[in-house]
């Protein structure tokens, strides 16, 4: 691994390329906070993807874009005499040294619940900061993450369930109202139960430890690999999946589980 010399080293060459293509390349030169927004999101999907797989080569390179967005939006606003990466870097500097008495200063934590629970009140002190305990929660989250976010705010202050197993009672209460809300064949009400129920499910994840989001992309990847097996066998069969049986497609649906699991071992 690289000394911090030689990361400092590294750091400040990238800033200094940054630079040379804000003035030479015409499409760095062109962009703004607006155009880059879509692929910072883009990119960060992207690192997300690569630590879903474990790819470590990707996970580098995918922090490497994350990165170069966050010092392009600072050399943006230090053209704008807003401020510059120093001044991002010193402001991170200062939060973590207040969000973490703990280390800097004389507040006690020994464990890492112990620190989540004094997170949210220590940042309710911090000057400018969330008013409200929620108020920290992103509105542009997607849904999953959003929920996961707010049940995780909500137990830093105390609002959680005295024993992880008591949820269930609340899973299996809001399923049975969705199924009344299915009975009843009203389309709104049972929309909104299957919201209740998803966010039940997500508390459960959180009270044991998975991150729902995490688990769900896990489940496509497992999905997308069965389905594209099924579609290459079936094209050796020369046949087309809608033209076959759902019998032939779960033959082929159980030969991609056991395929997968020969693969991992």
């Amino acid at each position: 691994m690289h000394t911090k010399e030689t990361k400092m080293q590294a750091f400040g060459r990238l800033l200094d390329i940054l630079d040379e293509l804000r003035v030479k390349c015409p499409w760095d030169k062109k962009q703004t906070n607006e155009s880059l927004r879509t692929n910072t999101i883009e990119e960060t999907y992207e690192l997300c993807e690569a630590i879903i797989k474990n790819e470590i080569s990707g996970i580098k390179k995918e922090l490497g874009d994350v990165l170069l967005h966050v010092i392009f939006y600072a050399k943006i606003a230090e053209e704008k005499g807003q401020f510059d990466i120093a001044d991002v870097c010193n402001a991170l500097c200062d939060k973590l040294i207040f969000r973490h008495p703990h280390v800097f200063g004389a507040g006690h934590a020994e464990t890492a619940n112990e620190v989540e629970q004094n997170w949210e009140q220590i940042k309710l002190k911090e000057k400018g900061g969330n008013k409200t305990v929620l108020e920290g929660v992103p509105a542009s989250l997607p849904s999953i993450a959003k929920a996961h976010r707010i049940q995780d705010k909500a137990r830093n202050v105390g609002f959680d369930w005295e024993q992880k197993e008591d949820v269930w009672e609340k899973v299996r209460e809001e399923f049975t109202e969705l199924q009344n809300e299915i009975n009843a064949m009203d389309a709104e009400r049972i929309e909104n139960e299957f919201g209740d129920l998803f966010f039940s499910l997500i508390n459960a994840a959180r009270l044991y430890k998975i991150n729902p989001d995490n688990a769900l992309e896990r489940t496509n990847q497992k999905f997308i690999y069965r389905f594209n097996y099924m579609e290459k066998k079936a094209a050796e069969q020369g046949k087309s999946l809608k033209d076959m049986k759902l019998a032939e497609m779960e033959t082929l649906w159980q030969e991609a589980k056991n395929e997968r699991k020969l693969n991992k071992q």
